[in-house]
């Protein structure tokens, strides 16, 4: 559900700026089970992921925290990585980072300093992780944006991030080993990704 991107004012509506959103969304109140992201201008409230998502979220990171660059750190917290630049603010559900850019007391984190990304599929942020999240991790020069599509039960990853997304990518169906480029260089084992 998304919340309302303008405000009333005398002559009408004005689309709330992206700090003002920002201001907003720290506010919110939002219901145990549920995380809040700003995606096109708009405040999104989405459920939590299904329970054995949180298994395949531990595959991952186990899988890869051996082939993290030097300094980084892969979680599956929920932090909000932010954007100014294209007035985006992303809850991802795996993400890894130098350990320097959690080392803040702001809740707001830099979306630049992520060196990988992954988001797990729902039924409704889908298309978000599919589109605008692929421009937008891609401009922001992430090097590996994972999709796991929960849906198809298959895994993307993109790599060659450039001004219109990613330049590269490969998919592979749940069960197969899945290359992750540099800077982890390494093989995805997706064996125990799909549902119950």
């Amino acid at each position: 559900m998304a919340a309302m991107a303008e405000r009333p004012t005398i002559s009408g509506t004005e689309p709330y700026d992206f700090e003002e959103l920002l201001d907003t969304l720290d506010e919110l109140d939002v219901p145990d089970g549920y995380k809040a992201e700003i995606i096109r201008g708009n405040i999104v409230v989405s459920p939590w992921s299904r329970g054995y998502y949180t298994r395949v979220m531990r595959l991952v990171c186990q899988q890869l925290e051996p082939h993290l660059p030097e300094g980084h750190q892969i979680e599956r917290a929920p932090n909000l990585y932010v954007f100014p630049n294209v007035e985006r603010a992303y809850g991802p559900d795996i993400h890894a980072a130098h350990a320097k850019a959690m080392e803040t007391a702001d809740n707001h984190l830099d979306g630049e300093a992520l060196s990988f990304v992954a988001e797990l599929t729902s039924s409704s942020t889908r298309d978000d992780d599919l589109t605008d999240k692929v421009e937008v991790y891609g401009r922001a020069g992430i090097p590996v944006y994972l999709i796991l599509d929960m849906q198809e039960e298959q895994a993307t990853v993109l790599w060659t991030p450039s001004a219109k997304g990613y330049e590269s990518h490969c998919t592979r169906p749940f069960g197969e080993k899945l290359p992750i480029p540099e800077p982890f260089d390494c093989l995805l084992d997706t064996t125990g990704f799909s549902a119950p």
